[in-house]
């Protein structure tokens, strides 16, 4: 072995996102080349380059002097066996990061910048920390329309973009913040049964305690391959995956996985996010759903008016049919939080099941409804009594099946987390609020998403009579840590408020 080449060793560490190299304090080349810890390499093996972020060990058993450890995605990216030899070098800094510091600063950057920003990104060239950088430069409606617009664009190109060869191509997305609203999951396949394509790709929670992917991978496997999700929509008509995987808009994903733990939502970032995933994946026509609370992501219209107008604008320059559903958020949507609660609760509506939630019945049949009426041969105002029909009849829940089996599916275990803690009404009345964003927090503490049986289930909606002392809702968990947290977090601040009926808020707009 050359004092110039190391041998690479897998080690069995998840980086989340980021390429992540180790080498040993000892090792010669980390002395004879100055490198310091969080510094940028560039890791080189027949041809094959590798951007990747050094940690410096001093535990040999770890990684050896003459070694470089590779984290599991870095060694999956570089695409070498183990123990083959490769040689290391500084990693020239991404030029682009001048344009984040120009943001920073206030000034408004341009479609090239964005485009060089989203290219460094998708190259590995920056951090995390860079990549939080540029998030924290862009929140806070600190991106003009345009900008929006630009950032979107260089998102979308930054992966591959599907093609389908249809004129109609269905697909519908919430903003969020409105925890247990599962409606996705009801209405691809109300729509798929339809015969409309509506190929769903969505991103894992970046806030909530989960999203639609995290919620689906309880039933079914949701990583496909681009050409496995092609396949499995030209068979089905729909799907329910993970969008990672199948490298739509690859940048958005490494900006989650900054945004998630920094529990950064911007505006600016969830429109560029939203829209460059839906272009990505080829759709023609959109829905997009806008819910209004006051615990909501958007808490008065007038932001949602303006959210709405953002969406339009960014749309109509990127060629795609786009409508806006605003929605009631004063509640969660369903009775589940977190992913197996949620799960159960899909599949109780698919069933027909009597108990099954309600509002997610309803909210599910409208924007399926309004989805339908893209159909041409769909006269206005009959979408919601097709998709009833649909639902009614079982074909949606067939289909759902269907798009399970082809997807791959699990062995599914609807039960929740085996620890529980009921938490009850501290007085009589009828319940007035809920707090969406304490719901979901304490749901989180729990353990959702990761934990997929971590969760709450809810007993107790706006407008229920309630006696002191009796259950509002239960918390579930696995693991006697969060279950002991998130029962902490319950008993400070149960997130219901008890009162009279003329205290509940009206919904600022019905479904």
């Amino acid at each position: 072995m050359s004092i110039d080449t190391l041998t690479i060793h897998r080690v069995e560490i998840d980086t989340y996102h980021e390429n992540v190299a180790y080498l040993n304090r000892q090792c010669s080349i980390y002395r004879a080349e100055g490198f310091q810890a969080l510094s940028k390499i560039e890791v080189s093996v027949n041809g094959t380059r590798l951007l990747a972020v050094l940690n410096v060990v001093d535990d040999s058993s770890i990684v050896q002097p003459g070694e470089l450890g590779l984290s599991q995605q870095a060694f999956e990216h570089l695409n070498a066996e183990e123990g083959a030899l490769v040689t290391v070098n500084h990693a020239e800094p991404p030029k682009s990061m001048d344009a984040v510091r120009r943001k920073i600063n206030g000034e408004r950057l341009s479609q090239a910048d964005f485009d060089d920003i989203c290219n460094d990104i998708g190259e590995t060239r920056y951090s995390k920390m860079e990549m939080a950088a540029f998030l924290v430069a862009t929140g806070q409606n600190n991106l003009d329309r345009d900008e929006l617009l630009y950032l979107t664009r260089a998102m979308l190109q930054s992966g591959e973009r599907m093609d389908w060869h249809e004129s109609l191509v269905a697909d519908k997305h919430c903003i969020g913040g409105i925890p247990g609203n599962r409606t996705s999951m009801l209405v691809v396949p109300i729509v798929a049964a339809h015969g409309m394509l509506i190929p769903k790709t969505s991103s894992r929670a970046i806030t909530s305690p989960a999203g639609t992917a995290d919620t689906m991978e309880v039933l079914a496997n949701i990583n496909l391959t681009p050409q496995q999700l092609r396949d499995l929509v030209r068979q089905q008509r729909g799907c329910l995956v993970w969008g990672g995987t199948a490298k739509l808009a690859p940048v958005d994903d490494m900006l989650i996985s900054v945004e998630r733990p920094l529990g950064i939502d911007s505006q600016g970032q969830m429109v560029a996010s939203i829209l460059s995933k839906k272009l990505a994946a080829g759709s023609t026509h959109l829905i997009i759903d806008i819910p209004v609370g006051p615990t909501a992501k958007v808490r008065q219209m007038r932001q949602a008016l303006a959210l709405r107008k953002l969406f339009e604008f960014v749309g109509d320059q990127l060629n795609i049919h786009l409508e806006v559903m605003i929605t009631d958020g004063r509640q969660p949507i369903g009775k589940g939080i977190g992913p197996v609660l949620e799960a159960r609760d899909v599949m109780q509506v698919l069933n027909n099941e009597v108990d099954a939630p309600a509002d997610l019945r309803q909210k599910s049949l409208l924007l399926a409804g309004r989805i339908i009426e893209f159909d041409p041969d769909v006269r206005g105002g009959q979408g919601y009594a097709i998709a009833r029909d649909i639902l009614e009849s079982g074909r949606a829940c067939a289909k759902m099946n269907d798009i399970i089996k082809a997807q791959g599916e699990k062995e599914i275990d609807l039960q929740p987390g085996k620890l529980c803690y009921q938490v009850g009404a501290d007085r009589d009345g009828v319940v007035t609020h809920i707090d969406n964003f304490q719901m979901a927090k304490i749901a989180g503490i729990a353990g959702a998403p990761m934990v997929k049986k971590a969760g709450v289930d809810l007993f107790k909606k706006l407008g229920d009579q309630v006696v002191k002392g009796e259950p509002l809702y239960q918390i579930h968990a696995e693991f006697p840590a969060d279950f002991n947290f998130a029962k902490k977090l319950a008993e400070q601040n149960n997130a219901y408020s008890i009162g009279e009926h003329e205290q509940i808020l009206k919904p600022l707009i019905a479904f």
